[in-house]
């Protein structure tokens, strides 16, 4: 008998009957891990880019910068198709892109490569991801969406602490180590520039394949595969409602359209991009800080062991930081659940923008250690929080579109945090733009701190979330297209929910 059983309604492991919610939740997990964490991990490498290809920081994290437009402006397309034609499709599509654009960027010889295939391919399938994964999360769970959420949002936390070590290692390997060999496999490149190229193919490759695998295992919802929700009553009907073909079309396109009419709607955008601008700028120059500071007098020589060494002290600091926030990442959703996300969010901002001022005064190891344990708290709990006030607000309808906006909002977010990071960087060291404290960050960093500070206003103009913002939003629909209506003709594909009728988050609390 085998150990397993993998049909989603008679799912067991060891013999023991587990809803597929946690089986969606760990898989989810895992494609967030494979898909952001390089995503995440790429400023590790600018210092080493800049040596080899002989490109300054600046242009090399401009690519950041365009990486962060292109995801957010997929944000509502993958919503969007993720509410047409469901996740599964949705994510097959950006885990073909994924592979591809991983394979490209590690042919690049020139820095317009850079950011087309990293920039603007590899964005693309991280915006797939990102919208269609946790919209499906949240439909699968009437109790315990905060447990299932902070244990999704907390693998991204993780992601960054393991994938920068593994990069840092593959380039040593290929560059200074035994792996040197390969380079005779590649004439065509110069020899110190193969560690860099294996960075991209190797996790491009098997993080590719890790995905396809994954998504082969997962599934919308649980009335896609007859079952109900976590934590519904055992004796309600599976509700249904079209999630491909002409109903799910119109059933997204009315939600967002009177979504789109409230100002609750716009604020939630809003919210995403004053955090990330925030964060994005921290999490860009948190590591060219260190290596900065660390750097040899007369510089850095190519790919040298100081080199190395110093954006190790960097990647263990970032390490530091994005391993603190999973405790943050992991607690805020289930706090959100429970006592109401608008306070949870208005904390964790506060923790997100008061510790950067630390960064002004920081010319020893050990300050951005305590920078990155005290930020970290923060930037986990900040976003978190999202899917849950999402269901707050909006209940089971179909928030995939919804969501992508708020997405667009979170990437031009990223995008204007570095880019005007970066402006004012440029603008200390180039254009001789006045400093305080000797800091040529300074600017930067108090840019970092009033992008955050305008997050906590925006969210104290949040209504209370125990109330949903369209509680009446179906009646707008044709009566074949609401929750739990017969279809008009059979379907060719198995349904699943793109929504329905808002119900209460489950212990949503009288909270804000």
């Amino acid at each position: 008998m085998s150990a397993v059983n993998f049909k989603p309604a008679e799912f067991a492991l060891a013999g023991r009957q587990i809803h597929y919610a946690w089986v969606i939740v760990f898989i989810t997990a895992l494609m967030r891990l494979v898909s952001s964490s390089f995503r995440m991990s790429f400023p590790a490498l600018v210092p080493i880019i800049s040596e080899v290809f002989g490109w300054s920081p600046g242009l090399i994290l401009f690519a950041f910068s365009l990486q962060w437009v292109v995801s957010g402006m997929f944000g509502p397309p993958s919503g969007w198709l993720g509410d047409r034609y469901g996740a599964r499709f949705t994510l097959t599509l950006g885990a073909s892109l994924y592979i591809v654009s991983m394979i490209l960027a590690g042919f690049m010889t020139e820095l317009w490569h850079l950011y087309l295939f990293f920039g603007v391919m590899l964005s693309a399938s991280m915006g797939i991801f990102q919208v269609p994964l946790t919209v499906s999360v949240t439909s699968w769970f009437r109790r315990h969406l905060g447990l299932g959420m902070g244990l999704l949002q907390s693998s991204q936390g993780v992601g960054p602490v393991m994938v920068p070590g593994i990069m840092l290692g593959l380039v040593a390997f290929f560059s200074l180590g035994p792996g040197g060999q390969w380079a005779e496999a590649f004439p065509v490149f110069s020899a110190d520039s193969i560690g860099i190229r294996m960075a991209f193919w190797i996790p491009g490759i098997v993080g590719g394949v890790v995905l396809l695998l994954l998504t082969r295992l997962f599934h919308n919802s649980p009335e896609d595969v007859g079952m109900r929700q976590l934590g519904a009553d055992p004796n309600e009907p599976i509700r249904s409602a079209p999630t491909t073909g002409r109903g799910a079309k119109e059933r997204a396109r009315i939600f967002l359209r009177q979504a789109r009419k409230t100002g609750t709607f716009w604020n939630l955008v809003g919210i995403h991009y004053w955090g990330c601008a925030g964060h994005a700028i921290i999490i860009m120059f948190l590591q060219v800080m260190v290596v900065d500071l660390l750097a040899p007098e007369g510089g850095y020589q190519g790919v040298d062991k100081a080199l190395l060494g110093a954006t190790g002290i960097g990647i263990t600091i970032a390490g530091t930081m994005h391993l603190t926030s999973t405790i943050t990442r992991f607690g805020a959703p289930i706090a959100a659940d429970l006592l109401g996300s608008k306070w949870v969010m208005a904390a964790c901002f506060t923790l997100q923008f008061a510790p950067v001022l630390i960064l002004l005064f920081a010319n020893e190891l050990w300050m951005f250690y305590l920078f990155a344990v005290l930020f970290g708290i923060g930037f986990g709990g900040e976003m978190s929080a999202f899917p849950i006030i999402n269901r707050q607000y909006y209940g089971r309808a179909p928030i995939g579109s919804a969501y992508g906006f708020q997405m667009m909002g979170a990437g031009a977010g990223m995008a204007s945090g570095a880019l005007l990071g970066s402006g004012l960087y440029i603008g200390v060291t180039e254009l001789g733009f006045p400093v305080i404290l000797d800091n040529p960050y300074c600017w930067t960093i108090l840019l970092s701190f009033l992008m955050s500070l305008g997050g906590v206003i925006a969210i104290l103009c949040l209504p209370n979330t125990h109330q949903h913002q369209l509680p009446d939003w179906e009646e707008q629909l044709p009566p074949e297209y609401r929750t739990g209506a017969e279809p008009a003709a059979p379907a060719n594909t198995a349904p699943a929910p793109a929504g329905g009728s808002p119900a209460p988050a489950p212990g949503s609390g009288d909270g804000n």
